[in-house]
């Protein structure tokens, strides 16, 4: 039931009213439970029946390291903001502790939830499937004397307990690292009789170890480090007694403070900051359910954490170590079935080989690409030509994240080594890509390729590659834009759009963004591309507005959005009064979104959904009806103050006709279809699933699959 009252009662409806306060705390979400509802609905993909037991495992996994990177950001920086006494209030308007007291209750809600899904569905469906994750109550004779043996050669050697005395102090705990807490009994050799000592997990040895096949001969068995070490803990402590074994795990705060203004070279600044990384202020205390009181107030007290903090689970303390089961176990039937991602019909050549002179291609017309169903591959090769054309002689590009072995990286390199113009803005601060950006850095350097860390204060997460070429008696443009990273992994795994374009208009507003990113000046007006901080909201909230005017002078109106989050007051303030105005609005809203849909008065005509399902929704889309002449816009930002304000983002139009009909029906239509994938948000901030009810399944996913992909047995649904 609706927790938001309607803005005029049902007797004062014919009274005229005062103008709605758009800015009522009321009205708006707080985003940080928004996070945790997105993942209590990839939770929900783990509970699913409908999806194959290795992809169920792999969801709940995904919520444990989603779960350690909110805590790591979202409450580290609101602990921070708490103990620095700062007021400062969220858009509904919830103070720091206000925000803490609820992620608390929610948080332990989900952790329980999770373990629940391990213990009670998740292991009882694999073992069926003979898949075994065995408690050591369990091992056969064979498996007890592998175990021995894998302990004494592969595990002993790596362990250094530390018994806790005034000469051995408690040792200080890594960020998310596996340890130990023991009680002891009896005395060592120096007559000593300390009853506590710490055991760290060194982080090179895998959690997960699977068994043999000689021990193991049916199916697959797997056990967990924790229990090795804990089955032969007494080995450490000889003449003594190990008379308790307790796994615990703490979270740290790992956002990482540079001051830009104040640093020389921000690349060495970086990789000072990153050791410290691992030693932040402590955030949660994960402990086995069966650790004692009095141990976890002593682990408290020597991480000055409160009650509220610690979380006791039933299971392993780190749920997303689960995920070396599911990289060693081949069942193709549990999992998804493969598929090859396709190519757009403009790359296929006439004798069917795929990919030719990709200069001939973009000048003919636009390329629109589509991952994971297409392929990442037309970027590659797009730098790969580049790199190796003698008629081109610039190259530029930005980086937020790649990937630690990247082509696109390599091919940059060979750029740079045959003589060519490249000049790469590498975002150090991608929050942790840091170290590996670092590292792709330097070695673009070492190569003559020109590297710049882009503006201070502002995070560089545009997606663009500039590439110049001589043809003739002219130079032209060639650019590729896109929604998503430079990330070859992450491409078959999350969904966007890229764009192959040699348009003039927008090879000069893309050469006005590298010009600001790598030297200084004013800020030019872009022709076609809409940037923050400078233009992207206002270009927005204009087109917003104009949508309503649309509206009210009678012309087709619309707006629909496809993003990952929606928090932005200013522009959900607009898209408020766009609703006041009667503009239907629907937003397609992955994780994060603060805007209450179907209040009355104030947002009636917002529908708003969450679509999660094989891959992860990635692109950003913004459509405007336009008075029947639509503007599609695809982009690296989302609605979120960060994004609009605090970064360098672009957005880009699709222009061509054809292309921006697949982007509306591609990335719109068919999501707005989706009846097995999608979650409903209503008013009071809760999703419901949606219904199939009397109409055909259809999973947008899916159907992209079966329309995209060139080969694979992917259905509907």
């Amino acid at each position: 039931m609706s927790t938001i009252e309607p803005v005029t009662s049902v007797e004062e409806a014919e009274a005229p009213s005062e103008p709605t306060d758009l800015t009522r705390a009321d009205l708006y979400l707080n985003r940080h439970i928004s996070l945790l509802a997105f993942n209590e609905r990839v939770l929900a993909q783990a509970r699913d029946p409908g999806v194959p037991l290795l992809e169920r495992l792999k969801f709940l996994c995904i919520t444990s390291s989603n779960l350690d990177e909110f805590f790591e950001t979202r409450v580290a920086g609101l602990k921070e903001l708490q103990a620095y006494g700062a007021w400062q209030v969220d858009v509904d308007n919830r103070s720091p502790a206000e925000t803490l007291r609820l992620i608390t209750a929610r948080a332990h809600e989900l952790v329980v939830e999770q373990y629940r899904v391990l213990n009670e569905e998740l292991l009882p469906a694999l073992a069926h499937e003979q898949i075994h994750l065995i408690a050591p109550k369990r091992w056969t004779k064979a498996q007890r004397a592998w175990v021995r043996r894998h302990f004494e050669e592969e595990v002993s050697p790596l362990l250094s307990p530390i018994g806790l005395d005034p000469a051995h102090p408690f040792p200080r705990i890594l960020n998310k690292s596996l340890n130990f807490i023991l009680s002891l009994e009896g005395k060592d050799a120096f007559g000593r009789n300390s009853a506590l000592a710490v055991l760290q997990a060194p982080r090179i040895l895998p959690r997960v170890i699977a068994m043999p096949q000689e021990v193991a001969p049916k199916g697959h068995c797997f056990v967990l480090l924790s229990e090795i070490i804990r089955t032969h803990a007494e080995d450490l402590f000889p003449g003594m007694q190990v008379k308790g074994f307790y796994p615990f795990r703490l979270t740290r705060n790992s956002e990482m403070f540079v001051d830009e203004e104040e640093v020389d070279d921000l690349l060495r600044a970086m990789e000072g900051e990153l050791s410290s990384r691992r030693y932040g202020d402590e955030v949660r205390l994960e402990v086995a359910r069966e650790c004692p009181t009095e141990m976890v107030e002593l682990l408290l007290k020597q991480f000055e954490l409160e009650h509220s903090d610690v979380y006791s689970v039933d299971g392993p303390v780190n749920l997303s170590r689960l995920m070396a089961m599911i990289d060693q176990v081949e069942r193709p039937e549990l999992k998804y079935p493969p598929f090859t991602p396709g190519l757009p019909r403009e790359l296929v050549g006439a004798s069917g080989s795929a990919m030719g002179n990709l200069f001939e291609v973009i000048r003919k017309g636009d390329v629109l690409l589509h991952q994971p169903f297409q392929s990442f591959m037309p970027v590659v090769e797009f730098l790969r030509q580049a790199s190796q054309d003698p008629q081109v002689l610039a190259i530029r590009m930005t980086l937020y994240r790649t990937g630690a072995d990247s082509a696109i990286v390599d091919l940059l390199r060979q750029a740079a080594i045959r003589g060519k113009e490249v000049t790469v803005v590498v975002e150090l601060r991608a929050r942790f890509d840091e170290e590996a950006n670092i590292s792709l850095a330097t070695r673009l350097q070492e190569a003559g390729a020109h590297v710049v860390y882009g503006v201070v204060g502002y995070k560089t997460h545009a997606k663009l590659t500039w590439v110049v070429r001589r043809e003739g008696r002219q130079l032209r443009h060639y650019m590729h834009l896109g929604t998503g990273n430079y990330h070859a992994r992450t491409a078959r795994q999350y969904t966007d759009f890229g764009l192959l374009t040699c348009n003039p208009k927008i090879a000069e507003d893309v050469n006005h963004v590298f010009l600001q990113l790598t030297s200084l000046g004013r800020v030019p007006r872009l022709q076609r591309l809409l940037q923050s901080p400078f233009s992207l909201v206002s270009g927005l909230l204009e087109r917003i507005h104009r949508e309503i005017d649309h509206h009210r002078a009678g012309r087709p109106a619309a707006i629909r959005f496809k993003v990952n989050g929606v928090t932005d007051r200013e522009v959900i303030q607009a898209l408020y009064e766009a609703s006041q105005a009667g503009v239907p609005i629907d937003l397609i809203v992955r994780g994060m979104c603060c805007l209450r849909p179907g209040v009355p008065g104030v947002s009636e005509t917002i529908r708003v959904r969450s679509i999660v399902g094989r891959f992860l929704e990635h692109p950003r889309v913004y459509y405007f009806e336009n008075g029947g002449k639509p503007e599609v816009y695809c982009a690296s930002a989302d609605l979120m103050e960060r994004n609009l304000h605090r970064r360098i983002e672009v957005a880009f139009p699709v222009l061509d006709p054809a292309l921006r009909q697949r982007v509306i029906e591609e990335a719109l239509d068919y999501y707005l279809r989706d009846n097995m994938q999608s979650w409903l948000l209503q008013d009071d901030g809760t999703y419901i699933r949606a219904d199939v009810g009397d109409e055909a399944p259809f999973s947008a996913q899916g159907a992209l699959l079966k329309a995209l992909a060139s080969e694979g047995t992917i259905g509907i649904g």
